[in-house]
């Protein structure tokens, strides 16, 4: 068996990544105005410039910029669409979890108070960046999935008098999404990622309850979810591999939902137009692989099997063992190894160090490389 040309390949990553002192120091000055913006690019570049010959020295194929220039893995790229704005007196209050208790992270609240669209594509000045430092590598974008807008705050969170009718809502989203889609093409980008918390998050129970007390139809909701990255993703070019990660939570270590993927696996594998799937799969919580059953041939599977919430390195053997065992579910030519998630979603990042952080994605080029060659 050889190791896959075109993405997502046999050792991968979903994309965030720790992000190094000097930076943060540097948006802190940034923020208290002792540093201008040409000192703060300058300090974005030398961090991409390290982390990308990081990642091409360990033997990926891909290589991301940590999300570098980002404060949060979403809501820097959803602000930045024309008809999205921030609620600077409200906030959303999102609960985490973790094995010491519960902690919480705030964000102003998303409002839908204008026609969307997009007006410039959207990260792509860091595409170009990132493509101009990769020698070895393919450089890979992610970007929020348009069901991170759909599902962020409901039907509340969109203004009835600019969309009253929740289609059109939906028509212009996918638009300005096939927009973006198409430029960051034009750029040369082969591999893009849609990240997208909802289709996991849909999985568990308690979440859809929360979905149907705010009058949404939970039970369905990841099927208009699935139409609208399908509507996103309609023209884009054939060059243009596209992956999506869906995550449970990240967010210093600790996470939002639990359950397995068994409530949108059959429409999820079968009818989203995608190429590969990231799925967690690093503990219990995130379920077993029968789930993997729906996969249809030509589709691909990352298995995240190597937790990015702890510092703990996984046994190589044991890795190798639970690839065996989602290979009695889908064809093992169709599987792939990730880390379960981005080591830093937001600028706070996990519990681990950059050694840690490092030496986990060794250890996924590793087991690769044992299993396909």
């Amino acid at each position: 068996m050889t190791p896959r040309v075109a993405p997502p390949f046999r050792a991968d990553h979903v994309g965030s990544l720790l992000r190094p002192p000097r930076l943060l120091e540097a948006r802190d000055e940034f923020a208290a105005g002792r540093l201008d913006t040409a000192g703060l690019r300058q300090a974005e570049d030398e961090a991409v410039t390290d982390v990308v010959a990081m990642q091409e020295e360990v033997g990926l194929s891909s290589a991301t910029d940590g999300e570098f220039r980002r404060s949060s893995w979403h809501m820097d790229f959803l602000y930045q669409l024309r008809g999205i704005s921030q609620v600077q007196d409200s906030s959303l209050t999102v609960q985490f979890h973790n094995a010491a208790g519960d902690i919480e992270f705030a964000t102003p609240e998303m409002r839908v108070d204008g026609k969307l669209g997009l007006d410039e594509p959207i990260f792509g000045d860091a595409f170009t960046a990132l493509a101009d430092r990769t020698t070895r590598t393919t450089p890979k974008l992610t970007i929020p999935s348009p069901g991170m807008v759909q599902y962020r705050g409901g039907r509340a969170a969109i203004d009835p008098e600019v969309y009253p009718d929740l289609a059109e809502f939906r028509a212009d989203l996918a638009a300005a999404y096939r927009a973006e889609v198409h430029a960051l093409a034009g750029m040369g980008c082969h591999y893009l990622q849609l990240d997208d918390t909802s289709l996991a998050y849909l999985n568990d129970p308690k979440q859809r309850e929360q979905l149907a007390a705010r009058g949404d139809d939970a039970e369905h909701e990841h099927l208009r979810t699935i139409e609208l990255i399908n509507a996103s993703l309609a023209e884009r070019p054939k060059s243009m591999s596209v992956t999506t990660h869906m995550c449970r939570g990240n967010y210093r270590s600790s996470w939002v939902a639990e359950g397995g993927y068994e409530f949108v696996a059959e429409s999820l594998f079968n009818q989203l137009d995608v190429d590969g799937f990231f799925l967690e799969f690093d503990d219990a919580r995130s379920g077993g692989f029968a789930p993997l059953r729906f996969v249809p041939k030509g589709k691909q599977v990352v298995l995240g099997l190597v937790t990015t919430k702890s510092g703990e390195l996984e046994s190589a053997d044991e890795l190798k063992r639970r690839i065996e065992e989602a290979s009695r579910y889908v064809d093992l030519d169709q599987l792939c190894l990730s880390p379960q998630c981005g080591f830093a979603s937001t600028k706070e990042g996990n519990a681990l160090s950059y050694e840690q952080e490092v030496a986990k994605l060794r250890l996924v080029v590793q087991v690769a490389q044992d299993v396909w060659g």
